[in-house]
């Protein structure tokens, strides 16, 4: 009888321990505001001295790099749970789109900066920690192709339209619905500049349901 596969209780033991120093990061982001952390801050919150923290991660920077890894891995794990619930149709896939996307966006306003907006100066995401955000992009960029939207300015104009929305959802009326309501508008206005009429599961452009 075979027995159970070695586990390396030293590696779980230290990524329990980069969890939890993650979770206090993103509770101080939330009470303080995202650039004002601290080191000291994060190891007190955990219970350790700050020299401790550095066996870790290295640098307030290399904390933030696996909260934004963390952050669009959440996203992507989002996004691919919706995939089944989109329709063949381009007005209400792109509303599916859209929606996913903005509530995850509003839940949450430090994640919300970190993963789009450049709130911590001099950071830049490693190439590990962004691969989710390429997944993501990646998903997006598949469903928008299957309706015929290829054009990188189309795709920049998407990103401009629901990016704007979220950012005026955050500033304006926090935990609201303002511009929550106006997104399936956006969306409207989108689908009818590019004049978009295609079922997907056709494979050709067809005119919309009225």
């Amino acid at each position: 009888m075979l027995g159970e596969p070695n586990r390396d209780r030293q590696a779980e033991r230290r990524q329990a321990t980069r969890l939890e120093i993650l979770d206090a990061a993103w509770e101080l982001a939330r009470e303080r505001g995202l650039a004002d952390i601290t080191l000291r801050q994060v190891a007190e919150r955990v219970g350790m001295r700050a020299p401790s923290l550095y066996t870790h991660f290295d640098s307030k920077h290399a904390i933030y790099d696996a909260m934004f890894g963390q952050a669009w891995t959440e996203c992507l794990e989002v996004c691919r749970a919706a995939l089944p619930e989109i329709p063949d149709e381009t007005r209400a896939a792109l509303r599916v789109v859209a929606r996913t996307f903005f509530d995850f966006a509003v839940e949450d306003v430090p994640r919300h900066q970190l993963m789009n907006l450049r709130t911590i100066p001099g950071f830049e995401p490693t190439p590990e920690s962004y691969a989710p955000a390429v997944e993501v992009m990646d998903l997006a960029r598949d469903i928008f192709v299957r309706h015929g939207i290829t054009a990188q300015e189309d795709l920049d104009l998407w990103v401009a339209l629901v990016g704007g929305l979220v950012d005026s959802q955050h500033a304006n009326d926090p935990g609201g619905d303002r511009w929550s309501r106006l997104l399936d508008r956006a969306v409207d206005m989108y689908v009818d500049n590019l004049d978009l009429r295609r079922d997907a599961s056709a494979g050709s452009p067809g005119k919309e349901p009225s």
